[in-house]
């Protein structure tokens, strides 16, 4: 059954989110009179590899550990979940968490509310919820040679690794899930050229903007560039903006409220 509104749309929004996350926005955008276009450009998996679980155990041992998403809390869980923390392996055994003294940063809210179902309850989350703001936090200003656990997925928040190091972090890359590549859905591209109504492009990463602007046609191209951008941060701002995008707003940040604040107002009637 479609979860649609009945009748026909009064804006749309236009998410990049992964297949089964783009539900939040949909929520929103229906409850205004809208309707959501869901151009996912890959789907999420929990790396379940020798490797990735080698680099978590190493990770998990730092004295900070910093937590890109709830992506990645969902990984920790299901990685918990399948490897024995006993195992008899040439891994470290998962140890009870948070560590004494251990100190847990979450990139939002979200990863923040994740980590504390998964039972962090102390993770520290910026105000601005996205690499800037968690770079400005007080207590990831310097390091002096201390390592950093750094729980995320390939390709994702590139900013932070380096910004870290030059900091004086060591820091422990755990990519423990990833980003399946995925071929757009034929009927949302149709959706996105046959636009009847305002639509907003929620745009919280810059990854996801470029495989997709990569998949589509030239048509769907055109309508898309002529839609507003509510960006997650300056840097994506910057980013649309060297796509070819022209109305562009900064939203507070890359919660699905935050990206759609105002717009059900002045686009939804």
């Amino acid at each position: 059954m479609s979860r649609e509104p009945l009748r026909p749309p009064r804006w749309y929004v236009i998410s990049l989110r992964p297949s089964d996350e783009h539900e939040d926005l949909r929520r929103i955008v229906s409850q205004y009179g809208g309707a959501l276009i869901a151009l996912s450009p890959w789907s999420i998996r929990t790396r379940n590899t020798r490797d990735a679980r080698d680099a978590l155990a190493a990770a998990l041992q730092a004295p900070h550990v910093v937590v890109t998403s709830p992506n990645a809390v969902r990984a920790l869980r299901d990685l918990f979940a399948h490897q024995p923390r006993h195992a008899h392996t040439h891994a470290h055994a998962w140890p009870a968490l948070p560590l004494p003294g251990q100190a847990w940063y979450a990139v939002g809210a979200a990863t923040a509310a994740a980590l504390r179902e998964f039972g962090i309850d102390n993770a520290i989350a910026p105000e601005r919820m996205d690499s800037e703001g968690l770079l400005a936090l007080p207590q990831l200003q310097s390091f002096d040679g201390a390592s950093l656990g750094l729980l995320t997925a390939p390709g994702g928040r590139g900013v932070l690794a380096p910004a870290l190091q030059a900091r004086g972090a060591r820091v422990l890359r755990a990519d423990i899930y990833v980003r399946e590549p995925a071929t757009l859905a034929r009927g949302e591209v149709a959706r996105l050229i046959a636009l009847d109504a305002p639509a907003v492009l929620a745009l919280s990463s810059a990854e996801a903007l470029q495989r997709v602007l990569a998949q589509l046609p030239a048509a769907a191209l055109e309508r898309l560039r002529g839609v507003r951008v509510s960006a997650a941060s300056q840097r994506l701002a910057g980013l649309a903006r060297e796509m070819g995008f022209s109305d562009i707003g900064i939203a507070a940040g890359p919660g699905a409220a935050q990206l759609l604040a105002g717009y059900g107002d002045a686009l939804g009637g």
